[in-house]
């Protein structure tokens, strides 16, 4: 799916709103009379696809989602794939600004496909350096406060292995490890494309999603439109409303006691967030229902237990921060179930991908008069002849990786003395190969796999590097190999999008790259605001931040080993490993009928630290989407991605004022707070 640790397994846990059988809607699509040569004959040159009012629109939809991805990764760290919710929005966005010119009497240009393309890729592009950049994750381990929660007295884990996050290190960073990512594929998009036939099931979608917008179908449109604005406008209200009343930590609606005062102890209630409860609409089934399976497991059954062992698993006197507590376990369990649903589907797409190049290979050796064919005999030849002719020089791609890598093995020895260039150098030398591994498995199974191969980097570098510099070392060359593998993958789904919406090839490249420089600038910002204006890294606040306190405890092990666990903590994470293992094994083993409903270790994981108030939430949802699907099945695979869009929008655009409040010293007037009587 947007595992990198969570955000990246919601990309194939997603719930596609926009078609059941993407393929097949392209087909009828194509079908359409006349439709589609009118299309094709109104295409213009790639310099005029790329234009003002959609770079613009781009910068505002991706700052928007910024917010609100950092916002989900602050707290439950769970990402839901944005791609069709962005799509909706350029297409709100652009087509309101025409109106509004209109009615001035000022004649605009056509809105088309390839305009609304190029502002999703450039847009998405904005939004997953914030997600894929490591603000709320391994550079936020970086900080003084994950460093004391990771222990003080803990091995490896010593006071030089934190740093003062800035806005002028983190943004150069920033750019450094994602710009690169623009050019490392560019020289086998064709392969991917056009010779393979790579599905990339989220690219496809969500051209099926644009190409719809700009069909016939116009009123279709108006109506996701108007649910997209009422739920919106309702959200951002609620928002609004809420803020009254929490005046205080722990005051307000999200403190709701919805079970009762001993449930809401254990983190059981329902918080009123229309951003969950959007997030689980988008999301499927299994996987909010995994959330909550994880969620009783942990906070209904095990923590309960094992409070009851203080003093004999672990000492009474430590603080409930401490690896050495029983926050140990949660983290530890945590990491043992993303190790191993991660290392098994890590195994499984690399045996696909090894398998299906093998077979690729052996076809070609035997018939290279057919493969050679495969362009020419494509059922839409009009699309790849598009994709091919508008070409990008391989040149651009292997220079300006090769330039960047050599700029990054000098500056960022400098900024950090920890890492030291050949580190860098090794690091890209392996990438190429590794994004080309993981574009083709995103290909065929819709799995990004970027946050796998960046666990290799880091106990490999933080293993080279160790015990004093290791943690900061291994931290940096996750972030390095993370980032370049996550924006190719991006990037090569969106030129799957293109390919359907007959967009340009050099319209995708330059969107994604001017898409990247805004992210590089407006993530960085966007964390920056939420740091000074909230409690980030609290464990008993909203903002947890529980993927910070993973990544460093994974580079603590790496350069010291097991022996930061507490007592009995490896039996249980060898219990957790095994059991995640299992269920991948099983899913894949077992009927469909019956597999598809065995849990998600990967979203069982999230809970297990977080607490279980927002997997209510995301059940909500996922209620919701059943029951509508029962009433109107039609009119819930219309609107269910709207209305889930503008319910998560909605709340996400109030955070921006909500922590222009906080930075000014404004708070709440009410503190809405329950008590026993």
């Amino acid at each position: 799916m947007q595992i990198n640790p969570a955000e990246e397994f919601m990309e194939t846990g997603q719930r596609d709103q926009t078609a059941t059988d993407p393929s097949q809607r392209i087909e009828d699509m194509e079908q359409e009379e006349g439709e589609t040569d009118n299309v094709r004959k109104r295409i213009q040159p790639w310099t005029r696809q790329i234009t003002v009012r959609g770079i613009i629109t781009s910068a505002i939809i991706g700052s928007i989602y910024s917010v609100i991805a950092m916002k989900l990764y602050l707290t439950t760290g769970i990402i839901p794939n944005f791609n069709a919710s962005a799509a909706l929005l350029a297409f709100v966005f652009i087509k309101s600004w025409t109106k509004i010119l209109e009615k001035a009497g000022i004649v605009s240009i056509p809105f088309t496909p390839q305009e609304n393309t190029m502002v999703l890729t450039s847009a998405v592009a904005c939004y997953s350096v914030t997600v894929q950049g490591g603000l709320a994750s391994y550079l936020l381990a970086l900080n003084k406060r994950t460093y004391e929660q990771a222990g003080v007295d803990t091995p490896g884990n010593n006071p030089s292995s934190y740093k003062q996050l800035s806005m002028g290190w983190i943004t150069g960073y920033q750019f450094l490890v994602c710009f690169i990512g623009v050019f490392v594929l560019i020289p086998l998009r064709k392969i991917l494309i056009i010779d393979y036939k790579l599905t990339y099931p989220t690219g496809m979608a969500t051209a099926v999603l644009i190409n719809g917008f700009h069909s016939t179908r116009v009123k279709e449109a108006k109506k996701q439109i108007r649910g997209f604005i009422k739920y919106f406008s309702l959200s951002f209200l609620w928002a609004f409303f809420q803020w009254f009343f929490s005046g205080k930590q722990n005051c307000g609606f999200a403190r709701f006691p919805t079970f009762g005062l001993q449930a809401q102890k254990e983190s059981f209630f329902f918080d009123f967030s229309l951003t969950y409860v959007g997030t689980g609409m988008i999301c499927s089934h299994i996987v909010n229902l995994s959330l909550l399976f994880g969620a009783v497991l942990s906070w209904g059954v095990m923590y309960p237990l094992l409070k009851n062992l203080r003093g004999e698993w672990f000492p009474a006197d430590v603080s409930e921060e401490s690896m050495k507590s029983l926050n140990g376990y949660k983290v530890f369990i945590s990491i043992a179930l993303l190790l191993g649903d991660g290392l098994y589907h890590f195994v499984k797409v690399t045996y696909i991908t090894i398998t299906s190049l093998h077979g690729r290979m052996n076809r070609r050796n035997l018939d290279p008069v057919g493969s050679n064919q495969n362009v020419s005999t494509s059922n839409y030849p009009n699309k790849d002849e598009i994709f091919i002719r508008e070409s990008i020089s391989m040149w651009v791609g292997v220079v300006g990786y090769i330039a960047i890598a050599i700029l990054s093995a000098i500056v960022l020895p400098i900024m950090f003395h920890e890492l030291k260039w050949y580190y860098i150098i090794i690091c890209y030398i392996l990438v190429p190969a590794l994004a080309f591994c993981n574009a083709y498995g995103t290909g065929l199974t819709d799995i990004n796999m970027a946050y796998n191969y960046s666990k290799v980097g880091l106990f490999a570098v933080a293993a080279m590097a160790g015990k004093e510099h290791g943690v900061v070392a291994g931290l940096l060359a996750c972030g390095l190999v993370k980032s370049v593998l996550s924006v190719s993958c991006i990037l090569m789904q969106d030129f799957k999008t293109g390919h359907l919406t007959l967009t340009s090839p050099r319209t995708m490249f330059v969107s994604q790259a001017i898409g990247t420089v805004i992210g590089c600038i407006v993530a960085p910002l966007t964390f920056l605001l939420f740091y000074k204006a909230f409690d980030i890294g609290n464990p008993h606040g909203e903002y947890k931040a529980p993927f910070a306190i993973i990544y460093r405890n994974l580079a603590i092990i790496s350069v010291e080993g097991l022996s930061t666990l507490p007592e009995h903590c490896l039996e249980l994470c060898y219990g957790f490993f095994a059991f995640a293992v299992g269920m991948g094994i099983l899913r894949d083993v077992l009927p469909t009928k019956i597999g598809k409903w065995l849990p998600l270790p990967m979203a069982m994981a999230v809970p297990f630290i977080m607490g279980a108030y927002f997997t209510i939430d995301m059940c909500v949802g996922s209620l919701v989407v059943f029951l509508w699907q029962k009433i109107n099945s039609q009119k819930a695979e219309l609107m269910v991605s709207a209305v889930a869009s503008g319910l998560i929008c909605g709340e996400g655009l109030w955070i921006l004022p909500a922590s222009l409040l906080a930075l000014a010293k404004i708070t709440p007037p009410i503190c809405m707070k329950f008590l026993p009587s």
